[in-house]
C-alpha cells in the first residue's frame, strides 16, 4: 500500500514537471532561444553519467565536470541544468529499486518527505543566486563529495549493518539529515554519496541505500526542478539531450549490464570532482579580480 501510494505521488509529481519543462523547451525552441551547444555530446554526456549513476557512483559531479570541461554549459544555470536534465533518468531509477529492494515503510517515507522539503526551500534560494556565489557554493559542494568519497574507498566510513528500517532518534536524525542533503542537492551536491555514508553509519543495510537514496532524489528533483524551470535558471538544450539519453544510459544499466568493476572507477571520478572543484574556484576568483 504505501509503495503504491509513493509511486501514485511520483507520478503526479513528474507528470507535473515534465509538463513545465517540455511545454518551456517548446517554446524556447520556437522562439529560436535554444543554447548553441551539440544536442549528441550533451546527450553523450547524459548517457554515460547516468549509466554509472544506476550502478551507484552518482551523476551530479561526473556531469558538472564533463559540462565544464567541455565547456558545454554556462556555469550560472548548472545547479538547475544538473537537477532538471537528472530528473527524468532517476524517477526511472527510483520505481525500479523501490519495486526490487524491501526498506522499511515508515524510514522510507520519511526519508524521502524530508529530502522533497529542504529541495523546495533550496531551490527558491539558489536559482536566484548570480554565477560568482553558484561557483564557489559548488566548488565548496564539490569538495564535500570528494572528501565523503575518499573516505568510502579508503574504508574509513562505516560499512553499515542489516537492518531494512530505522526508529526512534535514528529516525529523527535520518529525517534531518536528509532534510539538509536535499537542500544542498540543489546547488549541484549529489545526494547518493553522503545518503550513502548516512544510510551506512545508521547501521541499515549497504543495499537499502539505493532505493533510499534514489526515491529521495526522485521526489525531491521534480519539485526543486519545476522552480529552476519556472524562473528560467537553467540550460533547455543540456537538460532535453541529458534527460532522453540518461533514460536510455538507465534502461541499459538496470537491466543489461546490472554491475561492474567500479573501484577503478570512482577514484577516477574522485580526482576529476577535486579537479572541477578547484576549476570552480578559479572561475570565482576571476571574477573577483575583474570586479576589482
Amino acid at each position: 500500500m504505501v509503495k503504491t501510494a509513493l509511486f501514485g505521488m511520483l507520478l503526479i509529481l513528474v507528470c507535473y514537471f515534465s509538463f513545465l519543462f517540455f511545454t518551456d523547451y517548446a517554446k524556447a525552441a520556437k522562439e529560436g532561444k535554444l543554447e548553441k551547444t551539440s544536442f549528441s555530446k550533451l546527450g553523450a554526456v547524459g548517457f554515460i553519467t547516468n549509466f554509472f549513476d544506476t550502478l551507484g557512483i552518482g551523476s551530479f559531479s561526473p556531469t558538472t565536470a564533463l559540462l565544464k570541461g567541455f565547456k558545454l554549459s554556462k556555469d550560472r544555470t548548472l545547479p538547475g541544468t544538473l537537477n532538471v536534465a537528472c530528473t527524468i533518468p532517476v524517477v526511472i531509477e527510483a520505481l525500479i529499486f523501490i519495486t526490487v529492494i524491501k526498506v522499511d515503510s515508515l524510514t522510507l517515507f520519511s526519508m524521502l518527505a524530508a529530502a522533497t522539503v529542504g529541495a523546495v526551500i533550496g531551490a527558491g534560494i539558489v536559482s536566484k543566486l548570480d554565477e560568482k556565489k553558484v561557483e564557489i557554493g559548488m566548488g565548496v559542494a564539490l569538495l564535500v563529495v570528494a572528501v565523503i568519497m575518499l573516505a568510502q574507498q579508503l574504508n574509513l566510513m562505516p560499512s553499515g549493518g542489516d537492518a531494512i528500517g530505522l526508529a526512534g532518534t535514528k529516525l529523527v536524525i535520518a529525517v534531518i539529515a536528509n532534510f539538509i542533503l536535499g537542500a544542498l542537492m540543489t546547488l549541484g551536491i549529489g545526494l547518493y554519496a553522503p545518503c550513502m555514508a548516512l544510510v551506512f553509519a545508521l547501521g541499515m543495510s549497504p543495499k537499502v541505500a539505493f532505493p533510499i537514496m534514489m526515491g529521495s532524489c526522485a521526489f525531491l528533483m521534480p519539485a526543486a526542478s519545476a522552480k529552476f524551470v519556472k524562473e528560467g535558471a537553467y540550460d533547455r538544450k543540456a537538460s532535453m539531450a541529458i534527460t532522453i539519453f540518461g533514460a536510455i544510459g538507465v534502461l541499459i544499466a538496470a537491466y543489461i549490464v546490472k554491475s561492474l568493476p567500479l573501484n577503478i572507477l570512482k577514484w577516477l571520478v574522485l580526482v576529476v570532482i577535486v579537479y572541477t572543484s578547484i576549476v570552480m574556484f578559479k572561475s570565482a576568483s576571476k571574477k573577483k579580480v575583474e570586479n576589482a
